[in-house]
């Protein structure tokens, strides 16, 4: 059977659900919050890369573990949600098959663990100031 980044559609697919996907983000107010210093380009080539490689791609993660990423920036579950949310419309935007769908959420669920700080439905919070984003790419 064909490996999930295969049935996905390869790399160049990934990258233009990653670039669809990452504008919804920008434009969704539940969520954009806690984008307000995130390094966009940077951000975009670690998601590609993160799902290239959990899909039995030939790329390579080089990012920050989940929860060092995510350590204090207040991510609340209702966040979380959200965030999936508009995946799985950005996915179905690109007629991704229920099946191929829930295995890429499948890989992605447990990383919630990682990433939510606040259980709460909340959504629209602010990034703390404190909260230290990553470095840009070079």
């Amino acid at each position: 059977m064909a490996s999930l980044y295969e049935r996905l559609g390869g790399l160049d697919a990934i990258t233009a659900v990653v670039d669809s996907f990452s504008a919804r983000c920008a434009g969704d107010n539940r969520i954009n919050g806690k984008f307000a210093r995130t390094d966009i380009p940077r951000l975009q080539k670690m998601l590609v890369d993160q799902v290239c490689e959990a899909t039995g791609g030939p790329c390579t993660y080089s990012g920050r573990g989940m929860r060092e990423t995510h350590d204090g920036m207040g991510v609340t579950a209702g966040e979380f949600d959200a965030l999936v949310e508009d995946l799985v419309t950005t996915l179905d935007g690109f007629e991704v098959p229920k099946a191929e769908q829930d295995e890429l959420l499948g890989l992605l669920g447990p990383m919630r663990a990682d990433i939510v700080e606040v259980e709460s439905s909340e959504t629209g919070t602010p990034l703390p100031e404190t909260y230290q984003a990553a470095p840009a790419l070079t």
